[in-house]
């Protein structure tokens, strides 16, 4: 029997891989010949960076970069075993994680951290970036980032805007001369699930400013702000699309991706399921497991469990889900590829004791193995 295991991470348990290797050692108390392939799974958001860099024998970086609030910190990405291809996300540099309840204001929180990762793997030879751009703290539109690869950002009297979305108020020129001369050498492929535009009612600030800290009166000005720098950027490039769906992604991180730089905005999912080939292994396999910390409603809207049982579907193959747990809405999933689903706690105990590595893995494993014993059966 040839297996294929691609599943998401468990969010505070297993990563994508633990997770497939735990899965693989209870088929292989059943079907000790099977032959299985485990793949790194995720959906462009937060484990990707790990997922794909450690499942496609990469290698994870650290480098000192600033944060959101300024200051230094410690931040990861991945460069894949060709050595041209760097994994990155944005929340490493510039995430809200990265900034306590009390001093959340995009006013002043900025992405130049998520430029000094870029400009790293540059320098290291990468010229192919995947990254992924939720959990930001900013609304900066990307401005911090464009500093950190040299453009000059500049106000009246030709100093540099401060960070953050103050910033943009005082924004009056952009200057590319000094630009990193690699950066036109690259190519970007943007996670992205959001179509928000950059302004508007629909826009970054409208739509995201709250939970980042921002005041009503705040949103009003960074709207305004906002659309003022789009029109400066269109001024320069003709291209810049403030309109342009994802635009207003990450507090105006895809405007600047698509302004910019030589960048395409795609689902998330998508980018994962192209860059692993999961196809390609699925097209050849007898049966697809699958699965995710939690499976309910909102795996069947983009999540990457979802996203491999479409594939399967194409091939007619069967497949099989594990998760952390399950909600009654997960019966969504039986309608979108996943022929059948289980959850792995076999107790009852608290959250924390579930979350628990060791524990989760040890689930994992008695949970597979007493389906692989189901499908073994002769009916």
């Amino acid at each position: 029997m040839n297996i294929v295991i691609a599943i998401d991470s468990l969010k505070g348990s297993l990563t994508s891989l633990e997770a497939g290797k735990a899965i693989e050692t209870g088929i292989k108390k059943v079907y000790s010949e099977a032959v299985t392939k485990v793949l790194p799974l995720a959906d462009g958001g937060e484990g990707t960076v790990e997922a794909l860099t450690l499942g496609m024998g990469g290698k994870l970086q650290s480098i000192e970069v600033t944060g959101p609030l300024g200051n230094k910190i410690l931040a990861q990405y991945g460069i894949l075993s060709d050595g041209k291809t760097a994994i990155v996300e944005m929340a490493a540099a510039a995430g809200i994680t990265l900034v306590p309840d009390n001093k959340r204001n995009p006013l002043y929180t900025t992405t130049y951290g998520v430029g000094e990762i870029l400009l790293d793997a540059m320098h290291k030879g990468c010229r192919h970036f995947i990254i992924g751009i939720g959990g930001s703290a900013t609304n900066d539109g990307g401005v911090g980032m464009l500093q950190a690869l040299g453009y000059d950002m500049l106000d009246a009297d030709g100093n540099p805007v401060p960070f953050g979305a103050a910033g943009l108020k005082v924004l009056c020129r952009i200057d590319d001369s000094r630009v990193t001369p690699e950066l036109k050498e690259c190519s970007f492929r943007i996670a992205c699930d959001v179509t928000n535009p950059l302004c508007g009612e629909k826009g970054c600030s409208a739509i995201y400013g709250l939970q980042k800290g921002a005041s009503p009166e705040d949103i009003a000005l960074m709207d305004k702000w906002m659309g003022d720098y789009a029109r400066i950027s269109k001024e320069k490039y003709s291209h810049a699309d403030a309109n342009a769906p994802g635009a207003g992604a990450a507090g105006g991180m895809g405007f600047a991706f698509l302004t910019f730089t030589n960048a395409t905005l795609e689902s998330g999912i998508e980018i994962v399921l192209a860059e692993t080939k999961l196809e390609d292994h699925i097209s050849k396999a007898d049966l697809v497991i699958t699965g995710e910390g939690r499976l309910d409603g909102q795996t069947v809207m983009g999540k990457a469990p979802v996203g491999a049982a479409r594939i399967a579907k194409k091939y007619n193959k069967p497949v099989i889900a594990f998760a952390g747990c399950v909600t009654p809405e997960a019966t969504a999933c039986n309608e979108h590829g996943i022929d059948a689903f289980f959850p792995i706690l076999r107790g009852v105990v608290s959250l924390s004791e579930a979350m628990e590595p060791k524990n989760a893995r040890q689930n994992m494993i008695d949970t597979v193995e007493q389906a692989m014993r189901l499908l073994k059966v002769k009916i």
